[in-house]
């Protein structure tokens, strides 16, 4: 699923259910549209709970946990969009017979109203500020759930024609109930039935400011696709936070496993610092549905920086078919390129990929997506990118000019925050 399907979809049906309960002559007023936009801001949040929770059903419905992060980001600010004309315009006409679900003195009533604002506030405030140090972000933000109690109060203590029985009561208690139950299995159980297993650190090479690490499983590891990622969490004070990092290995009878890390922010600069042989870790995976097009004519696959992580994985598949139709195009900064484009060009060589290494610029980029068309039909061309945004919108410009679609590009979004 899109995001705009989540973010249309949840908006029509809780539409649909509240336009049942009013009059129709009602229906054109700014008192329907905050009722609409307040109703629907609590739905986002239940429904950003719901895909923070980290299940297999919805991470199978979006095509990956990377897409339900991004999903889970912007049904937060639209939530925000939404509470803040419910917040400034009145909810409620006399001709809505409106009463409240659950009757509290009005000074508790008003007081929840405003704190359910500011809640849902400095949940987008967290979920969108880069500034804040990661570990620091990672635990407020896992108060969100608590947050959204707040909420809930809020909507079942103010005047409001929404019964319990009704069907926008039924819609809204069904999403707030998964909503909150999503939040408490996140918040107190997750750590203890998600896949995990216990590795420790074998190798540590840190170079043009990349960290390479390995690990390997101190029990039994667990099976993972070319492509995948994991989310991290060291055994020492300060990196206990779990981290998402692509795989960059494949899996194996050894259950070793590697990471490429840039030192981008302030757990990963800790990280590269502090990480030293011999330390334990936990390591949540597998997730995600970044996959290979085996079946294409032509593929490229665009790897930039520690984007390249995915590519890695691919090239040591010992079971990946068709290797000699695919070209890896690395697209590096000399001075930070790790691994070496040269250890690139011996791995890609070994297993038949044409390589192409990249540190001009987009004309090489643009001249090698120019020469797959050459040699096939623009729609058979399947290109794979995991890279900087920026970069990306460069792909897809190159991709209309040479009139490869759209639909044929396949992406693994390079930031969870």
């Amino acid at each position: 699923m899109k995001n705009w399907h989540w973010i249309v979809g949840l908006l029509l049906i809780t539409t649909i259910s509240l336009l049942i309960e009013i009059p129709v002559n009602t229906w054109l007023t700014s008192a329907t549209l905050s009722l609409v936009l307040g109703a629907t801001a609590m739905v986002y949040m239940a429904a950003s709970c719901l895909l923070a929770s980290r299940w297999r059903v919805i991470e199978n419905i979006f095509g990956g946990l990377d897409r339900v992060y991004d999903a889970h980001k912007w049904l937060g600010v639209w939530a925000l969009v939404f509470a803040t004309y419910h917040f400034v315009f009145k909810a409620n006409l006399d001709a809505w017979n409106s009463v409240p679900i659950w009757e509290l003195p009005k000074y508790w009533t008003r007081l929840v109203r405003q704190l359910s604002y500011v809640a849902l506030g400095l949940i987008v405030l967290l979920a969108l500020n880069r500034n804040i140090p990661y570990n620091v972000w990672r635990w407020w933000h896992k108060l969100s759930g608590l947050l959204f109690l707040i909420v809930i109060v809020h909507w079942l203590s103010f005047k409001s024609p929404i019964t319990l029985t009704s069907p926008s009561g039924v819609w809204l208690v069904s999403l707030c109930g998964l909503g909150v139950i999503a939040a408490v299995y996140k918040l107190t159980l997750y750590p203890f039935v998600a896949r995990a297993g216990e590795y420790r650190v074998t190798a540590v090479t840190s170079k043009n400011g990349t960290l390479h690490l390995t690990l390997t499983p101190v029990h039994k590891g667990f099976a993972f696709k070319p492509g995948q990622f994991a989310f991290l969490a060291m055994k020492q004070n300060g990196l206990r936070e779990p981290h998402p990092f692509t795989i960059a290995s494949a899996n194996d009878e050894s259950g070793q496993i590697e990471f490429l890390i840039r030192p981008l922010g302030d757990y990963t600069k800790k990280l590269t610092e502090q990480v030293k042989i011999g330390m334990l870790a936990d390591i949540y995976a597998p997730y995600g549905r970044f996959k290979r097009q085996p079946q294409a004519e032509r593929e490229i696959w665009i790897g930039a920086g520690v984007g390249i992580s995915p590519f890695v994985s691919w090239l040591k598949d010992p079971g990946a078919k068709n290797l000699d139709k695919a070209t890896l195009v690395y697209c590096f900064n000399p001075a930070r390129a790790f691994p070496p484009a040269e250890h690139l060009l011996g791995m890609a060589q070994a297993r038949g990929v044409e390589f192409v290494s990249n540190d001009k610029g987009l004309d090489v980029l643009a001249e090698t997506m120019r020469q797959a068309v050459k040699k096939t039909s623009p729609d058979k061309v399947q290109i794979s990118f995991c890279g900087p945004k920026g970069l990306l919108v460069n792909v897809r410009e190159i991709m209309r000019a040479l009139n490869i679609p759209q639909t044929n590009l396949h992406i693994e979004l390079f930031e969870f925050r």
